[in-house]
Order: structure tokens, then C-alpha cells, then sequence
């Protein structure tokens, strides 16, 4: 297959007719020529994640929104899927509002730093009401304050090198995003909801709010950010903890 073929023509003529006949693994190569490939390819998942994610970034990765919602519509029971660390760094912080807790952006960055959470409402305050849908079937509407994320990785400086963003909480459940989802103008580092800060079981101080994937991608109690152009030694290389319990890395809904 020639390189000079477009990003939207590896879905036309590519991904789909190479995976039907020759397999998923060598759809799994195009996409990987193309910067396209899931970082969980090689797990539970295997090359079908090539695919789905492949296509969905080509189709979607900049341009498409979320549905926002009216006031109206938001819903009146907001549940949590689980509740906050009971450990004694994140009940200090708790117990201290937060007070000497900082987000810290580092990597593939020209001015690293850590900002508090004061310094971070002082910063552009963007609002959306969107749905979080969870995997495991349940939902609800809610209308999200925070700063976007492309606004503090512009204020950092990220490389135009870097491809990924790794988000670290205050427990374990790790993860990433690609730069695309990143710089979308929907995704927040919210520190509000519905009017009020976040509480503790919704992801105090900072959750991320990516309106476009499914609920388990929205990390909450984050305290780092890495930009990097790679993830194979992150971790377990898998881009986040999802796929450890049987989830894709990749929830785009």
C-alpha cells in the first residue's frame, strides 16, 4: 500500500479490506505507519483495537463533539462508580481542602511546573452539560466546570513532538489520552459540577472530563500529568490500567 495514501482513505480501502483476508495483524501495521494504533494492540483486545480505534481517530479525532445537553435535562441522582482513596495522603489532602496539593505537568514540556488549585480556577473557566456514560450500563447529565486541557498544556509548552498525555491519580487506576483527544476543546481538567467544587467521591480536587469516551477514561484525584511521545515504558506499556481488569485502552463513544 502506497505512503502516499490519505488518513481517511486507510479506512475506505485499507483497515477493513486487509483485516477481512490477511488479518487483523497486518491492519494493525497500516495503522501503526499512520500513528493509528491503540497502545493495548498487543493485550486482551489484540489487533482488533488497530481498527477500531485506527478509524474512529481518522473519522473523528478533531472536529466531532459531544451532545450538550440543557439545563432541563440534567439528571437529579448523579452516581459515583467508586467512592474516593480512604488512604491517609488523600484524606490529608481532603481534610487541608486541598491546600498543599499541586497538579504537576511534566515531560515533553519547555516549562514544567505545578500548579495549585486556586491557580488553576484563576485560569479560563470553560462549561459544558454532557452526559458521563458508564460501561457498566448506568448514566447521567451534569454540567462540568473546569479549565481545558489544551489551555494548560499550551501554557507548559508541550512539544509538537508529543503524541500522548498520561494522567496519574491519587490511586491506582492510571491512564493516558492521545494529543487529539487532549487538545479537544471539550476536554477539561474539571474541578466542578453542577454549581458547586467536586466532592470526594466524584474525583476532588481535578478529574478529567472527556465528554467523548466512556466513564472509566474520566480519572479522577489527579495530581500528574506526563506529555511523552510514547508509552511502550509506561507502565506496563498499555497506555493505562484499563485493560489489566478487561477493558479497552481506547473508549470512544
Amino acid at each position: 500500500m502506497s505512503d502516499k495514501i490519505s488518513r481517511r482513505k486507510i479506512i475506505t480501502t485499507g483497515l477493513a479490506t486487509v483485516a477481512g483476508v490477511s488479518g487483523l495483524a497486518a491492519a494493525a501495521k497500516i495503522a501503526d505507519r499512520y500513528g493509528l494504533l491503540a497502545p493495548d494492540h498487543q493485550g486482551i483486545f489484540g489487533a482488533g483495537e488497530a481498527l477500531t480505534y485506527g478509524a474512529q481517530r481518522v473519522v473523528m479525532s478533531h472536529h466531532s463533539l459531544a451532545r450538550e445537553f440543557n439545563r432541563s435535562e440534567m439528571s437529579k441522582v448523579t452516581p459515583v462508580n467508586h467512592e474516593h482513596p480512604d488512604d491517609e495522603l488523600y484524606e490529608g489532602l481532603l481534610a487541608e481542602k486541598f491546600e498543599g496539593w499541586r497538579l504537576r505537568v511534566d515531560g515533553m514540556v519547555a516549562r514544567p511546573g505545578a500548579f495549585s488549585l486556586p491557580e488553576l480556577k484563576r485560569m479560563p473557566s470553560h462549561s459544558h452539560i454532557t452526559m458521563l456514560a458508564c460501561e457498566e450500563g448506568w448514566s447521567f447529565i451534569a454540567e462540568w466546570y473546569g479549565v481545558q486541557l489544551s489551555y494548560l498544556l499550551n501554557l507548559v509548552g508541550a512539544s509538537p513532538k508529543a503524541k500522548w498525555v498520561v494522567i496519574y491519580p491519587l490511586d491506582d487506576f492510571w491512564g493516558s489520552i492521545d494529543m487529539p483527544e487532549a487538545l479537544h476543546p471539550q476536554t477539561l481538567l474539571a474541578y466542578g459540577m453542577n454549581g458547586a467544587d467536586l466532592s470526594a467521591d466524584h474525583g476532588a480536587p481535578i478529574r478529567l472530563r472527556i465528554p467523548r469516551q466512556l466513564g472509566y477514561k474520566n480519572l479522577k484525584f489527579l495530581y500528574r500529568l506526563t506529555v511523552t511521545d510514547s508509552l511502550k515504558h509506561v507502565e506496563d506499556g498499555n497506555g493505562s490500567a484499563a485493560p489489566e481488569i478487561g477493558y479497552s485502552w481506547y473508549a470512544g463513544i
